[in-house]
């Protein structure tokens, strides 16, 4: 295994589990602990994990993200459980706001099977996704790439998706918490999110259940401007009940 292989091996497991341990990557890897040694202080020098005492954990920064490819590699099953849930509210002939998360990717799959959509997004993934879509139309928001998450930013992305309307919003997010609602890394995925929403007819929270009870940096929204959820399994009671009051659409 590439050095490059390894540390983004290390970066999934971060992602999964919070923290790594030397002596378990070592054994794992097969390469001595100061190897790993290495590794860590690199991924701690490029603020993607935090050194600890035989260790490391993620970083504390709230607005940390992962490369995309490796978040794409997480909860796989998840998101593809979820992409079949979504296919089936989308109907032909519907414009929808897709965000950059991986999540809208795996979506985007499932989503092939119908006519005739509009998609807006700021992902360059999927804009290559449907490059060969014929009959729909894609369009993209423009903007700055932003390194590593290929996601498009700044004002110029934000101008694009205020400037049309949708008949859904679909979208996923760093965290659901009960009293700060949805948030995100970023205050710029927080933003684009928000005009996602303001400019739709029905907005739709897509995300696995390891996002419930998390708080993330910038919030997006409250739960009750919700129109939907669609998760991979059943939420708690507590949310069940949130979302009923607030006749929020639970798919799972």
């Amino acid at each position: 295994m590439l050095a490059l292989e390894r540390r983004n091996e290390i970066l999934r497991r971060l992602a999964l589990s919070g923290k790594v341990i030397v002596s378990d990557l070592s054994r794992d890897f097969s390469v001595s602990e100061e190897t790993i040694r290495r590794d860590l202080e690199k991924l701690d020098a490029e603020g993607l994990a935090r050194k600890t005492y035989g260790g490391a954990v993620s970083p504390a920064k709230k607005e940390f993200d992962l490369p995309f490819n490796l978040r794409k590699s997480v909860n796989v099953e998840e998101k593809r459980k979820i992409a079949q849930l979504l296919s089936d509210i989308v109907s032909d002939g519907d414009t929808i706001f897709l965000d950059a998360s991986s999540t809208a990717i795996f979506a985007v799959g499932q989503l092939k099977e119908k006519k005739e959509l509009t998609v807006i997004t700021n992902s360059v993934e999927i804009l290559l996704e449907l490059s060969d879509m014929a009959g729909w139309n894609v369009i993209s928001t423009g903007g700055l790439l932003r390194e590593g998450t290929l996601s498009l930013t700044g004002t110029t992305a934000l101008k694009t998706v205020q400037n049309y309307h949708a008949d859904l919003a679909v979208f996923s997010a760093a965290g659901l918490d009960a009293n700060f609602g949805v948030s995100e890394t970023t205050e710029f995925n927080a933003a684009i999110k928000q005009e996602m929403t303001k400019n739709s007819e029905k907005t739709i929270l897509v995300l696995d259940h390891t996002k419930f009870e998390r708080v993330s940096f910038a919030r997006v929204c409250a739960p009750s401007s919700l129109d939907a959820v669609v998760t991979d399994q059943e939420p708690s009671e507590q949310w069940t009940k949130i979302f009923k009051d607030n006749n929020v659409e639970l798919y799972f």
